[in-house]
């Protein structure tokens, strides 16, 4: 049943540009992962279900999330690549404050970007459907993005499909990632300078 749903996105993927060949070396290749379901139904309780729910107050989020290992580690990389980002922020005139602040929060500074194969995990939760439409766009996003030249072992990182060390989803890289180095590659799951370019 996995394999025929996957079979079926084929009308989306060719309207999208994905050539045939590309969704034939793919979606034969993927398997459904109980894991990311798990960690999907259980991410659940953490959602409010109420709008009237008031905000959770920011200081304990704050307490938990900048302390002095991650202040550190933004210092160090300030450091190591403070012109570029004074650059970044003149290109840009997003501060160089935020981008090094995203960057230390998404991925601890490109250290934690997760292990899950992303055409995998977005393919299962696009099949368990509980946000079908968004995982629909963002699976054959992916499979464009190879379509596109990103290498298929590249596309790894959180069980929902964010990656790289800005933690993107595939969607967002097509629209937002950048080539910050002058290479010709939007490269943001193993390249400083156009994962800071493209958080910008």
């Amino acid at each position: 049943a996995f394999q025929a749903y996957l079979n079926g996105l084929w009308p989306q993927a060719q309207a999208m540009g994905i050539s045939r060949a590309t969704f034939d070396r793919i979606v034969p290749t993927l398997t459904f992962n109980p894991r990311v379901v798990q960690l999907d139904r259980s991410q659940l309780d953490e959602v409010p279900t109420n709008p009237n729910q008031p905000i959770a107050p920011f200081a304990p989020y704050r307490a938990r999330h900048v302390d002095a290992a991650r202040i550190n580690g933004g210092r160090a990389v300030l450091a190591r690549v403070g012109p570029q980002l004074a650059a970044i922020e003149r290109r840009e005139g997003v501060p160089a404050g935020v981008v090094l602040g995203i960057f230390g929060h998404e991925t601890n500074y490109g250290r934690i970007t997760g292990n899950f194969d992303l055409l995998r995990s977005l393919s299962t939760l696009a099949y368990d459907g509980r946000r079908r439409n968004l995982f629909e766009a963002e699976f054959l996003s992916a499979m464009l993005m190879v379509e596109r030249g990103a290498p298929r072992e590249a596309l790894v990182g959180s069980w929902a499909g964010a990656f790289g060390y800005p933690q993107f989803l595939p969607s967002v890289y097509l629209r937002m990632a950048r080539d910050g180095d002058g290479d010709g590659r939007a490269n943001i799951w193993n390249n400083e300078a156009d994962a800071l370019a493209s958080i910008a």
